[in-house]
């Protein structure tokens, strides 16, 4: 008999598996931001299905295209958000926001796995209109903010978790990072401002890939060590793996009264797919440099189905 533990667990790393294989598919025919889903899939497939408090999707479930209605603007209040995906803001209810917008593809395919997404709107992506944008905007499925450049977001999520406060709704916010945006200066200013005003009613989830651009984090400008410096800036500080469901749901059910929680979660970038070691350091983004090169991902993405049906694991 499946426990009710049994069953989340399983449908997380069902999803997890479904992010990671929908993302190299897309990226065989387009090339893409791989090497984030890798890292980031048990991360966002946790938050979706178990961690975060959200209400149904008022996302269609094919986006629409982006139009000159939906940029926002005081003389148009009813402009289009990325955030109907992630359900009602009602008071009740958690807020999410995502700021490594480079990850669109991975939060996609996350919207997907857990039914929020049909996959026809993939075929939109990055098109010319469409609000399925490679870097996303706050237009863009589950994306409530442009996260402009890295820090914003969290500065922006913070000053949302201080007027929930003051307005005493009791829904959570949550913030999924990249630990490259801690080469940030704003990044330390939004963590100052939430530990002055002792924000507690935030989460954030960092993917620790130690990756970008120009290939290992540590080899171009160390963050490390990163829990040290976080608790000093007044943040309550959980190190995971971030690959392990049990342990990254654990960690989202700390206590940190009078303080921002932050789940570092250390991962591979090419976690559940091997063949990117031929790749590695430099994994930030994978174009092919020839149609063997593409057969060769495609044998492997056949490979990985087949295990589907097997029982095996990406």
């Amino acid at each position: 008999m499946t426990t009710t533990a049994e069953h989340w667990q399983t449908e997380i790393r069902r999803a997890a598996r479904g992010v990671r294989l929908r993302v190299l598919e897309h990226t065989i025919e387009h090339g893409g931001y791989l090497s984030q889903a890798c890292s980031s899939a048990e991360m966002l497939t946790t938050l979706y299905l178990r961690a975060m408090k959200l209400g149904p999707s008022e996302g269609p479930m094919i986006p629409p295209p982006f139009g000159k209605d939906d940029v926002p603007g005081a003389g148009n209040p009813s402009h289009h958000s990325g955030a109907a995906y992630n359900g009602p803001k009602a008071p009740h209810y958690d807020r999410f926001f995502f700021s490594p917008t480079h990850y669109a593809l991975s939060l996609y395919a996350t919207l997907i796995e857990v039914g929020r997404l049909a996959p026809e709107g993939l075929a939109q992506f990055n098109q010319d209109g469409s609000s399925v944008e490679m870097i996303g905007g706050e237009h863009s499925p589950g994306h409530e903010v442009n996260g402009g450049s890295f820090g914003q977001a969290v500065s922006q999520a913070a000053g949302v978790a201080v007027a929930r406060r003051l307005k005493g709704e009791p829904g959570h916010v949550w913030v999924f990072m990249s630990d490259g945006e801690f080469q940030e200066g704003q990044t330390w200013e939004s963590f100052l401002t939430m530990a002055f005003h002792q924000v507690d009613n935030l989460t954030v989830v960092v993917d620790m890939n130690n990756q970008q651009v120009d290939g290992r984090m540590s080899d171009v400008m160390a963050i490390e060590p990163l829990p040290e410096k976080l608790r000093a800036f007044g943040a309550e500080v959980v190190v995971v793996n971030g690959h392990d469901i049990e342990a990254i749901q654990a960690a989202t059910e700390t206590e940190h009264p009078g303080r921002p929680l932050v789940i570092l979660g250390y991962t591979s970038p090419t976690q559940g797919l091997e063949i990117l070691q031929e790749r590695y350091p430099y994994l930030h983004y994978v174009r092919f440099k020839s149609e063997d090169e593409r057969r060769r991902y495609r044998e492997f993405l056949a490979l990985k189905r087949s295990e589907e049906v097997t029982g095996g694991d990406a």
